[in-house]
């Protein structure tokens, strides 16, 4: 099972905070929130913009010499929604395993004392008894509209066991909910479910358009985690349990896409009719995770579904929406 709490109260006091923390993709929506939280807990952070394009092995090898970090979260490469990955699975294959296998080998050669990595839940099989355990990896297809994607953060979740396995290496591998939050991706052909709804049902509601068309039947379940809570849950992993085997990241708010979409339409004010189209990809059936081993630790997480959503429309409009209609908001 791997060192859980009470095997690893020895860790001297430097582990548990003066570490220096490098969050490896750290400009996308986790990244920000996990150096937000770090500094909270009064780690040194590297960054935010001294990292190196992840994609160049040369320049994050050179990183990683320079700066010695103790801990890494690796939550970079590109990812997308369904669209995003219909329309380039070879660009966001590439880009995730180049990025993986230079910042995973990097740490290992730099000696990182603890590393993180998060791989999305959508690299478990398609058809997944539900809730999704860790035993259940590579027991099955995957779900084809992501499949390139999902292969090449499997690849990246191997590796990181393997460096373990032959190394000694403590490094760790995560699999999280669908995150979401300030800061999120709202554009057209890469937002993910919850910020591509917002931006669509805010341009509807300015617009006053009858209708906003949803992909799919509706019927799609989801697990979702608000990013302050996963980048905490992550910093808890990283503290408190140090196995073999990948440990899921999930706060238990799973739904169906169309009560998501309900409480989107709320939280929005948009007021026609939501209408789905069964002839456009649901993706897989159900994905919920079993995090009984986080609970067992003693991790929960702080902020509701609503509560989260409330937080991230507030953002979009401060941000991205700024009183007008954003462009993406009516594209697909």
């Amino acid at each position: 099972m791997g060192l859980t709490r009470g095997a690893m109260k020895g860790q001297t006091a430097a582990t548990r905070r003066d570490v220096r923390v490098y969050v490896a993709g750290g400009e996308g929506l986790l990244g920000p929130a996990l150096r937000a939280a770090a500094a909270r807990h009064g780690h040194s952070v590297i960054g935010p913009d001294a990292g190196p394009e992840l994609g160049d092995a040369v320049a994050v090898d050179r990183f990683l010499a320079a700066e010695r970090p103790d801990w890494v979260v690796v939550a970079g490469g590109r990812s997308a929604g369904i669209g995003g990955n219909e329309r380039f699975p070879a660009d966001l294959m590439a880009d995730n395993l180049r990025a993986d296998t230079h910042v995973l080998t990097g740490a290992h050669r730099h000696a990182v004392r603890r590393l993180l990595y998060v791989a999305p839940a959508c690299i478990y099989p398609r058809e997944c008894a539900q809730p999704m355990s860790v035993e259940r990896l590579m027991t099955g297809p995957l779900e084809p509209t992501s499949e390139a994607y999902a292969l090449a953060k499997l690849a990246g979740l191997t590796l990181c066991r393997a460096l373990r396995r032959q190394y000694g290496t403590s490094f760790v591998a995560a699999i999280s909910a669908n995150p979401f939050g300030p800061g999120d991706d709202f554009g057209a052909d890469t937002a993910h479910v919850i910020p591509a709804l917002i931006a669509r049902m805010h341009g509807a509601k300015l617009a006053q358009a009858p209708s906003v068309t949803i992909w799919g039947t509706g019927r799609a379940r989801r697990e979702f985690v608000f990013v302050e809570d996963l980048a905490d849950a992550c910093l808890f992993a990283l503290r408190e349990y140090d196995g073999p085997e990948p440990i899921n990241l999930g706060a238990g708010d799973a739904l169906a896409i169309a009560e998501l979409a309900e409480r989107i339409r709320a939280v929005v004010g948009y007021g026609g009719r939501l209408a789905f189209d069964p002839s456009r990809p649901d993706g897989a059936p159900d994905k919920r995770l079993d995090s009984a081993r986080l609970r067992a630790l003693g991790w929960t997480p702080s902020r509701g579904l609503d509560a989260g959503l409330a937080a991230t429309y507030a953002w979009f409009l401060e941000h991205v929406a700024r009183g007008g209609t954003p462009a993406a908001a009516l594209r697909r």
